[in-house]
């Protein structure tokens, strides 16, 4: 009965019109961050170029309030959908490994839309943004070090992040995320900018959270959490290495294009 309940919830037009919304918001936050991975990209270390920072970046417009409550509202939405594509979407997935695999990935984008819609409606309310990406990540991994086994603990979650971008990789490399969409429902000639849009913006995000990854087994090996990071540091620590400006630059025209990406797949998404 209750099954059958949250089916209908999920098929539900209200719920389908907020969702796809909220994927909408998940793209404007996404390319928000691709501008500020170029402005860090050509010399502005000073921006904190992760999720919280383009969310910021909103609150700091003009009508500013009210676009961070509808980022909240947006966002929310977007995790709900997400964990009721997990609990009974992928249908179409035919193998049961692979569906498993896109509803874990489900429950993932479900808790970062709640995180970053609390996070929007913390700013909107001006009840403060609390601790950055980088900061929450090095808090972490500290209580991680700290256990018995820490250092070990760590090199986990470090492989599991960098499984995940592998993943991302493949996902870009062999268009698998095509298997999600209706494209038919997409306006005529606009398929293939969508592939490519898809394409690039997947390899652009398994790049840094490969980065991520590998910055958490630094911390692992030298048990030192500092040597962690969250997205703020991996664009950072990108830009830091040769030919980091343009590395970074090609990595935001990335990010943004899985932006642009969300807008079109908010409208083709099965579900």
């Amino acid at each position: 009965m209750v099954a059958s309940t949250a089916q209908r919830a999920k098929n539900s037009q209200l719920t389908q019109i907020l969702g796809r919304a909220g994927m909408v918001c998940y793209g404007v936050v996404h390319i928000v961050v691709a501008y500020l991975a170029v402005r860090v990209a050509f010399g502005d270390s000073g921006q904190q170029a992760d999720q919280k920072g383009a969310i910021q970046q909103v609150g700091a417009t003009p009508f500013g309030a009210v676009t961070l409550w509808v980022l909240a509202i947006g966002l929310v939405a977007y995790g709900l959908w997400q964990l009721m594509l997990a609990a009974f979407g992928f249908q179409w997935v035919t193998k049961k490994g692979k569906r498993t695999r896109r509803r874990i990935g489900a429950v993932v984008r479900a808790i970062i839309g709640f995180a970053l819609g609390f996070y929007a409606g913390r700013l909107a309310s001006g009840n403060g943004g609390g601790q950055s990406s980088d900061q929450s990540q090095q808090e972490f991994t500290a209580k991680l070090l700290s256990l018995p086994a820490g250092p070990a603990l760590v090199a986990i979650v470090a492989a599991i992040v960098i499984g995940v971008a592998i993943a991302e990789v493949r996902k870009g490399i062999r268009k698998s995320f095509l298997q999600d969409l209706d494209l038919q429902d997409l306006p005529p000639g606009t398929q293939q900018w969508v592939r490519r849009l898809g394409v690039f913006g997947y390899l652009a995000k398994g790049v840094v959270l490969g980065i991520v990854g590998v910055l958490l087994a630094f911390a692992a090996f030298q048990s030192n959490a500092r040597e962690a990071g969250g997205l703020d540091r991996a664009l950072k620590t990108l830009a830091a290495q040769p030919f980091g400006t343009i590395a970074l630059a090609v990595v935001a025209i990335g990010l943004a294009a899985f932006g642009v990406y969300c807008f079109a797949a908010a409208r083709a998404h099965k579900s």
